[in-house]
């Protein structure tokens, strides 16, 4: 009896402790639920389980920063709630019938008395036996602020700062679909180019901040012209590129005509007073003319420059000639042969030394372009940078001489080097952008570099390429202003921009001894750029007498034959 009695102890002993580890299992799970709920509410996610076969969603976690009602769990609230793009992209989910489970990744977004609401939608589908979706398990994390910024981002990317409207790279895109739509549709459309006559000119009477205010009220005034399928977009400084859909050729002069006049009879005001401006246009008509986007923007370039033949207001329409033909297929020979030179890597650098007025030795070296053709025959950048900028590689050109130069610098730390930015990727705010962060990832070097712009790509996109100017000289690069001289930059405009460097257009220089209004005009730049602090390089210097001359007039630096030839391998390379 006492013996059963122990037993009966030990049984009741054994269902206690069972009972025990039991409860604090279901403790240490209940903990771990309240962990992870407070978890997922710290990171603002909801983790949900979808059954589909059930119709019924699981939700648990940070459920109160759903801006929607969960309605018992019924999955139509929830695709309710979403946007039509989320439902539709959901309703492909669901009704997907492949039989092996798959990861999913969806950026969705639902509306709440706040404004819209986004959210990344990430889990696993898993299939039943037929490959049907039997439930969607993930978790939904809010990413609004993330979504926001790619939009941001995306619409950065397409749109001109400046103006709002579609930016050059954009714009081409829709020119290239509109064609292409033209001519599956067998139908017409028109590119017109409109440019505002003699901004120069407002710039020096009112202002930059003036000149700015013109171009974005031409842009609302072309805009505002145009019916609701047209489009328009900023394609240079001050140009503005028109795309008209469905078009007889006969409308174009009258668009033509209609955006010249919103713009010559409303005068814009500024923030210095009043300011009448006129545009001329250029047109192409699609896609007869040209059979790209490429072709078509050349092209109404082309007419824009007969328009512009008898000075204001004027236009005119791409006409095709056996001139202009032949020397655009010879501009696209060119690039298909700068192209393959970049493959074949025979593009290459020469470097012509830049010598000290006094000392005569080479202080930095200019980096010139040749291409290398496969019998060995040395082709100067006059050749073929023109071609490469009316054919749209320049970029790839410009590019290639900075990537080479900095390599170079971290070779030979005893030299320094300046690179040249053609005017039209002076004029692409992405790609200057680029340029920048290329010279930041290598600022170790940067400053033993020398960046050359042209003296009229300057004054095109003055602010951007001040904000370029500035950023390189933050990150100890020096900049020179080239060929100056040949344009019509003023030196308030070189001192707003900062540059450390002129280098005197060398027509100017050229035989200078023997000219005595160059003589003149080569002192008074020179004294002009030493009252703003700059350095002043004189070019095309080609005899003793010219350098003791400019020496005299206090040039600091000489660069032409007459010191040194551009050299695909100068004596320091070799070392």
């Amino acid at each position: 009896m006492g013996q059963r009695n122990w037993l009966g102890r030990v049984v009741l002993l054994q269902q206690s402790l069972q009972k025990g580890a039991e409860a604090r299992a279901t403790i240490g799970a209940s903990h771990d639920n309240a962990r992870m709920r407070l978890a997922s509410q710290a990171a603002r996610v909801v983790v949900l389980d979808w059954q589909v076969i059930e119709e019924r969603i699981h939700w648990d976690g940070a459920t109160d920063i759903l801006p929607f009602p969960l309605s018992g769990g019924h999955p139509q609230a929830f695709l309710d709630a979403v946007t039509r793009a989320g439902r539709d992209a959901l309703t492909l989910l669901l009704d997907d019938n492949s039989p092996y489970s798959s990861q999913f990744e969806l950026n969705l977004e639902a509306a709440s008395a706040l404004g819209a609401v986004g959210f990344t939608f990430s889990g696993t589908r898993v299939p039943d036996k037929e490959g049907r979706t039997e439930r969607l398990i993930g978790m939904l994390r809010e990413s609004t602020e993330k979504q926001r910024e790619m939009q941001r981002l995306t619409y950065l990317a397409t749109r001109d700062e400046l103006t709002g409207h579609l930016n050059r790279n954009a714009l081409r895109t829709e020119l290239q679909l509109a064609i292409a739509r033209a001519r599956e549709e067998s139908r017409h459309c028109a590119f017109l180019v409109a440019s505002i006559d003699r901004l120069a000119m407002i710039n020096d009477s009112h202002g930059f901040d003036a000149g700015e205010e013109v171009i974005v009220g031409v842009g609302e005034r072309l805009a505002k012209s145009l019916r609701a399928s047209d489009i328009i977009g900023r394609t240079a400084g001050n140009k503005f590129g028109v795309i008209l859909r469905n078009c007889r050729e006969n409308e174009i002069a009258v668009v033509a005509a209609r955006l010249k006049r919103a713009v010559r009879d409303h005068a814009i005001e500024t923030r210095a007073g009043t300011v009448s401006a006129t545009t001329s246009v250029g047109a192409v008509w699609l896609p007869l003319t040209a059979a790209n986007s490429q072709e078509a923007i050349l092209r109404a370039e082309q007419a824009l420059e007969r328009a512009r033949i008898n000075g204001r207001d004027g236009f005119a329409v791409y006409a095709e000639s056996p001139q202009r033909d032949t020397a655009r297929l010879r501009q696209m020979n060119i690039a298909d042969e700068v192209t393959q030179a970049l493959k074949e890597n025979r593009l290459r650098l020469a470097y012509q030394p830049i010598v000290n007025a006094k000392s005569r030795k080479a202080v930095h070296y200019e980096c010139l372009l040749r291409l290398l053709r496969p019998d060995g025959q040395e082709i100067t950048a006059s050749y073929f940078v023109p071609a490469a900028e009316q054919m749209g590689i320049v970029h790839l050109i410009d590019r290639f001489a900075l990537e080479t130069a900095m390599t170079e610098l971290k070779r030979h730390d005893a030299i320094h080097l300046g690179v040249n930015v053609s005017g039209t990727a002076a004029s692409d705010p992405i790609w200057l952008q680029g340029f920048v962060d290329y010279v930041r990832d290598n600022r170790d070097v940067a400053d033993r570099l020398v960046v050359e712009l042209t003296e009229t790509a300057s004054l095109h996109q003055f602010e951007e390429n001040a904000r370029f100017v500035s950023q390189l000289r933050e990150l100890g690069v020096k900049v020179a202003i080239d060929d100056f001289g040949a344009g019509y930059t003023s030196f308030r405009n070189l001192q707003m921009m900062h540059v450390d460097v002129v280098k005197i257009d060398g027509s100017y220089i050229k035989d200078l001894s023997s000219s005595p209004e160059n003589q003149v005009f080569v002192r008074t730049l020179t004294g002009l750029a030493k009252n703003f602090d700059m350095r002043v390089v004189a070019e095309w210097v080609g005899s003793e007498e010219d350098a003791v001359l400019l020496e005299s007039f206090g040039v600091d630096y000489f660069q032409g034959f007459y010191f040194g030839e551009p050299l695909l391998e100068p004596e320091w390379s070799k070392r």
